[in-house]
């Protein structure tokens, strides 16, 4: 998946419809700079925010994640492609979003075992010293609960009822 040409092939299609990034940010519930980072292929935007750039754009699934519009013709014979293609796409969004709670393990780990190691150091109760054995303790709470969550389903769910009351907002 050649994540430069959709980029490139997104910005055009934004631009067809005479959007700003931040025209479209606004829509999507999403910053500019995201907009931005998928525009140069640094980024792809979820599943479900591709349906939506999809329907926003009237171009097909498989032509977003191709980077080109197709033909017809040709449309009908790539469908096993797409499916492929879909599939493809959810792992890569899988794994990335799996290497981001990795990180957050391991930054949890490393602040347990520095607050461990400090009640070993003999070193003198500071206010400093106290701020940090209590930092080391809510970061590694802090990773350990958003893995938790993450690992549920939860986080999914918090962000969809996020995304339906910033809809009611935007609504009344």
């Amino acid at each position: 998946m050649d994540l430069q040409k959709i980029g490139t092939f997104m910005k055009d299609l934004r631009k067809e419809k005479g959007f700003t990034q931040e025209q479209l940010a606004e829509s999507l519930n999403v910053s500019r700079r995201t907009v931005s980072r998928w525009e140069t292929g640094m980024n792809m935007p979820d599943l479900d925010l591709l349906m939506e750039l999809s329907d926003l754009y009237a171009v097909d699934l498989r032509e977003m994640l191709n980077g080109e519009r197709k033909s017809e013709n040709k449309m009908n014979t790539e469908m096993q492609e797409t499916v492929l293609q879909v599939a493809e796409y959810s792992n890569t969004q899988k794994q990335r979003t799996t290497k981001v709670v990795r990180w957050f393990f391991i930054l949890g780990i490393i602040a347990l075992a520095v607050n461990i190691g400090m009640e070993f150091v003999e070193v003198p109760e500071t206010f400093w010293m106290g701020f940090l054995k209590g930092g080391t303790i809510g970061i590694a709470v802090g990773a350990m609960i958003f893995g938790l969550l993450y690992t549920t389903g939860a986080l999914m769910k918090l962000q969809a009822f996020k995304m339906r009351m910033i809809g009611k907002e935007k609504a009344e």
